[in-house]
């Protein structure tokens, strides 16, 4: 399984990036909102965290044929992959509705917003349902990414959220308070080394609304 490609980005198509991983190139395919962030990255070293599938059908006869398809996150290629696992959607219808970052399209169905999603390429009404019915719950970890992925934060802090948004479900908050909370700590752009600073400061700020 691959899940990570570092090399020389050689070429930017409408749908796939060609990556120069010395002594190979690999293409490989990319949604619309990870082509947008690598326009005029020609040349420079990038990496993708990528999924492997394979396109085709045996039993109807068509050629097999490996395929993958890159992120620039790891919170990106998760959320891909849960919208994949909808029934109906799969990796090709996936990949073309893609067009909104995916914090966006989570804020989207976190609201159960069917008309928002169904403007999406290939999304009708009917997957729009299907979508919100299956990730709606699934969802608070990657609206978070509205706050974290704006400029001027370090690319790090998506690990430190997911982190953080995690360990905060084992400490026996529910999902919603987790998010509250972290959106709460990240009011004025503030940055994290990692997950213990971040949850020491929500106990902090906790302790002092107590006070």
């Amino acid at each position: 399984m691959i899940t990570k490609i570092s090399g020389q980005l050689l070429s930017l198509g409408n749908d796939t990036v060609t990556l120069a991983v010395a002594p190979f190139e690999y293409e490989i395919a990319i949604p619309e909102f990870t082509r947008r962030q690598l326009q005029g990255k020609i040349g420079d070293t990038i990496s993708l965290h990528t999924i492997h599938y394979i396109e085709g059908n045996a039993a109807q006869g068509s050629r097999l044929t490996p395929k993958l398809v890159g992120f620039l996150s790891t919170a990106e290629r998760d959320f891909f992959e849960l919208f994949c696992s909808v029934d109906g959607v799969g990796v090709k219808k996936a990949l073309r509705a893609m067009t909104k970052p995916v914090q966006d399209t989570a804020v989207l169905i976190e609201q159960q917003d069917a008309k928002g999603l169904s403007s999406l390429p290939g999304v009708g009404p009917a997957t729009a349902e299907k979508i919100i019915a299956t990730l709606r719950r699934k969802m608070p970890r990657f609206a978070l990414l509205v706050r974290q992925v704006a400029p001027g934060l370090e690319p790090q802090t998506t690990g430190v959220v997911d982190e953080t948004f995690q360990a905060l479900l084992v400490l026996g908050h529910s999902e919603s308070d987790a998010k509250r909370l972290i959106e709460q700590a990240l009011v004025g752009g503030k940055k994290f080394k990692d997950s213990e600073s971040m949850i020491h400061a929500i106990y902090q700020r906790q302790t002092g609304q107590a006070d």
